[in-house]
C-alpha cells in the first residue's frame, strides 16, 4: 500500500506510531467523512499526481493507493483524506474527470460498519438443506414433497444381480 501522510503541523507522522495507537471506530468513522473513493486510477499514477489532481478541492491529508498484496501492483482506485468536511463535495464534482487519459470515478467514502459484511451470503436458507436436495423434507430434486428414502445416486449391488 503506498501512502503519503502529510499533517498541517509540519511533522511527518511516522507509520510506526500508527501502528502503536491505532484509531478508534470514532475518530475512524470522522476520517471517513472526509474522505473520497477514486476508482479506475491509472496503474502508473502516483501519490503526487493524486494530490495534485485534487489540490483545488481543499487541504490533503493523505493519499492512499490500494496494492494487491502479493504482487505489489496497485488495484486501480485510491483512497483521498481531506482536512475538512466540506472538501468531500468539491471532489466528488470531479467524479467523470480525466487523470492520466482515463476518466476517473469520485464517490465519498462509504464506512465499513462493524458486524456487517457485503460478502456475507448467510448460511442455508428455506429448504435447502445438506444431505436431502431442494425438498422440504430432504427429497430428490424433482419430487419435493415425498417422504422417506428416494433414489440418490447408483444403485445398490444385489447378490443376485451380476452386470457381466
Amino acid at each position: 500500500m503506498l501512502q503519503t501522510d502529510r499533517y498541517p503541523s509540519g511533522h511527518d507522522k511516522s507509520l510506526l506510531s500508527t501502528a502503536l495507537f491505532p484509531l478508534t471506530t470514532k475518530e475512524k468513522m470522522e476520517a471517513d467523512q472526509r474522505s473520497i473513493y477514486v476508482g479506475n486510477v491509472d496503474y502508473g499514477g502516483t501519490a503526487e499526481e493524486l494530490e495534485s489532481h485534487f489540490n483545488s478541492c481543499g487541504q490533503i491529508n493523505r493519499v492512499t493507493i490500494l496494492c494487491d498484496k502479493f504482487s505489489g501492483h496497485p488495484k486501480g482506485y485510491a483512497y483521498i483524506e481531506f482536512e475538512e468536511q466540506s472538501s468531500v463535495k468539491a471532489a466528488v464534482e470531479l467524479d467523470e474527470s480525466v487523470f492520466r487519459g482515463r476518466v476517473i470515478k469520485v464517490l465519498p467514502k462509504r464506512t465499513n460498519m462493524p458486524g456487517i459484511s457485503s460478502t456475507d451470503r448467510g448460511g442455508y436458507r428455506g429448504y435447502f438443506h445438506a444431505r436431502g436436495g431442494l425438498g422440504r423434507w430432504g427429497g430428490f430434486y424433482g419430487h419435493p414433497r415425498v417422504r422417506g428414502r428416494t433414489y440418490r445416486g447408483r444403485a445398490r449391488l444385489q447378490p443376485w444381480y451380476f452386470p457381466y
